[in-house]
């Protein structure tokens, strides 16, 4: 998963598009931020994530159409699976790092150390920021085995939905693990304060607003597998720039993964398309009028209460994620599904339809305009991950 924007805001009122909702089950939760204040009951100090959500809606896909992913799991055994490797033909984090075994781990060591010097803080901030991330990957299976028609009922069931997803999350485990021991190895980055954070992060959750709707779930995972495969792109062009080459080949494999991984998404959504053009451009509007929120949205260090938005600011202004690439993947995913040529269509389709046509145009203009404001709002943050040291942002 990925990093992406927290700045990208567009007015409700202007919305041309406002589909009838069904009718959803809601939870209410009292606030998003946690005091550090710990309620106690009978002497027992009670566990309360930092970070909580104010609305979650529940169930929004009418049931009929669970037949629909019922009926797919044929395609998905052909086609949806043929994006998993093999795990004997799959690369292993020890391949991108110093051999423990070998008599020459020291030095290994001592020559990535000595590479990473030449690396700027806010460099590490992203990189960190990205690691931490996918780190989180427990809360991105979890919010997959949410969505109706296609959870993993029984933790080991032989769907080719539920197979998809604990595959899908094996690939991507090697992610974390991976930019976790390059990064403990630099020297670099304050390890303990990483770890709380992903401790915090992993606690909090993530508040996707798919609804447990696979229709709206695999637009989110779509649209972010895509978010990754440009940001670790990024960050394996810079580190390249920067002269590690090490770190650019370790920051591209990923990026790589990411990519495959989105075609994989991508193709469920051009099937749901192909079979329910309505529904489907309807979850699309619905996703793009919520804003896609990212995965690590609710990350906190225990210290920074707007350590989200301060690492995206950060990854904004190296280039590695920016509200340009938020409207380019719509752009992009518009393209990829034919959107705008989609035919017999109700008339909310259409609505549903102009609506995201014609949003990437609008985002960036927005964008244009935030853009100014942010410049003149910079000011010096510190970094718990880098020792306190701190960044314009």
């Amino acid at each position: 998963m990925a990093i992406a924007m927290n700045r990208i805001v567009v007015s409700p009122s202007s919305y041309a598009y406002r589909p009838h909702q069904p009718r959803r089950s809601r939870s209410y939760i009292a606030s998003s931020i946690r005091s550090a204040t710990t309620e106690v009951t009978n002497g027992r100090k009670l566990y309360i994530p930092p970070r909580e959500v104010h609305v979650q809606v529940k169930h929004s896909m009418p049931p009929q159409k669970l037949e629909i992913f019922k009926s797919l799991e044929g395609w998905a055994d052909e086609t949806l699976l043929t994006y998993l490797k093999p795990v004997e033909k799959s690369w292993q984090p020890t391949d991108f790092l110093p051999e423990a075994e070998s008599e020459g781990f020291y030095e290994q060591v001592k020559e990535l150390r000595e590479r990473c010097k030449e690396l700027p803080d806010e460099y590490f901030v992203v990189l960190v920021g990205d690691m931490i991330t996918e780190e989180a990957l427990p809360t991105y299976q979890t919010m997959l085995n949410t969505l109706d028609g296609v959870r993993d009922e029984t933790g080991a069931s032989p769907t080719p939905w539920a197979v998809w997803t604990r595959a899908w999350t094996a690939e991507e485990n090697r992610h974390g693990d991976l930019l976790n021991k390059y990064l403990y190895l630099s020297g670099r980055v304050d390890m303990r304060q990483i770890e709380k954070t992903i401790q915090y992060l992993i606690g909090s959750g993530m508040d996707p607003k798919t609804e447990n709707n696979p229709y709206l779930g695999f637009i989110y995972t779509s649209f972010q597998e895509r978010a990754t495969f440009i940001s670790h792109g990024n960050t394996a062009r810079h580190a390249k720039d920067l002269g590690d080459l090490k770190l650019a080949q370790i920051c591209g494999t990923i990026a790589a993964d990411e990519k495959r991984h989105e075609t994989a998404y991508t193709k469920i959504v051009e099937k749901l398309f192909e079979i329910d053009a309505d529904g489907t451009i309807l979850g699309l509007a619905d996703m793009m009028k919520k804003k896609i929120s990212m995965p690590a949205h609710l990350m906190y260090d225990g210290q920074d209460d707007n350590l989200f938005g301060h690492f995206s600011t950060i990854a904004q202004r190296l280039g590695v994620y920016t509200a340009k690439d938020y409207a380019d993947i719509l752009e992009f995913l518009v393209e990829r599904w034919n959107v705008e040529t989609l035919s017999g269509l109700s008339s909310e389709g259409h609505k549903a339809q102009d609506f995201v046509c014609g949003l990437p145009a609008r985002i960036r203009k927005i964008e244009e305009r935030a853009q100014g404001r942010a410049k003149e709002a910079a000011k010096n943050v510190p970094f718990s991950w880098i020792f306190g040291r701190e960044i314009r942002a």
